[in-house]
This record gives structure tokens, C-alpha cells and sequence, in this order.
């Protein structure tokens, strides 16, 4: 029993969040302080393999001049119920950011 625990525990530990940021027309990625202009939580089913979700930045952002960046990322809650469902279920979280 303690050897499973352990593993858990270590598998838990060396997980960890990934953020990918693409710069559209602004120099440093976003930090805590900026809040997006629209977050959403994309689906995906077994890890994603093959499957493709798209954001309208534009439109967010009421023309593509305006979109500074945007932001994919998995956190803990991600993770988590990517870990869970042994990779059927994993959601990951996008934001916009506009000038």
C-alpha cells in the first residue's frame, strides 16, 4: 500500500503545468497582472490526439490589429482530470489578450 501511495504521490509531484504563449503584436508574454479578455475551456478526448479547437481572436478583440496575445495552458485542475481519466478527458484552459 505505501508503494502506491508513493508512486501516486511522485506521479502527482512530477507533473506539472505547460504554457505555451503566442505573441501576435506584443513584445513579453501576459503576467498574472493582466487578466485576459476572454478565457475558455477547450475540450479533448484522448490526449487530444487528432482533434483541433479553434478561438476567434479577431472577434474577440474586434479586429486582428488588436490582438496582443494568446495563451494555452494545462493547470492543476487540468492535469488532474487528465490523471483521473488516464488521459481520456483533457481539458486545457485558452485566453485572449487584447491591446
Amino acid at each position: 500500500m505505501n508503494k502506491i501511495v508513493a508512486v501516486a504521490l511522485l506521479a502527482i509531484l512530477t507533473s506539472g503545468c505547460a504554457t505555451q504563449n503566442y505573441l501576435v503584436s506584443s513584445s513579453e508574454a501576459p503576467n498574472a497582472v493582466v487578466k485576459p479578455s476572454a478565457e475558455k475551456m477547450q475540450t479533448f478526448f484522448v490526449s487530444g490526439l487528432g482533434q483541433e479547437q479553434e478561438i476567434d481572436a479577431a472577434k474577440v478583440c474586434q479586429g486582428q490589429q488588436n490582438v496582443a496575445s494568446i495563451q494555452t495552458k494545462a493547470n492543476f485542475i487540468n492535469v488532474v482530470l487528465g490523471v483521473v481519466s488516464n488521459g481520456i478527458y483533457t481539458p486545457r484552459q485558452i485566453s485572449v489578450y487584447c491591446k
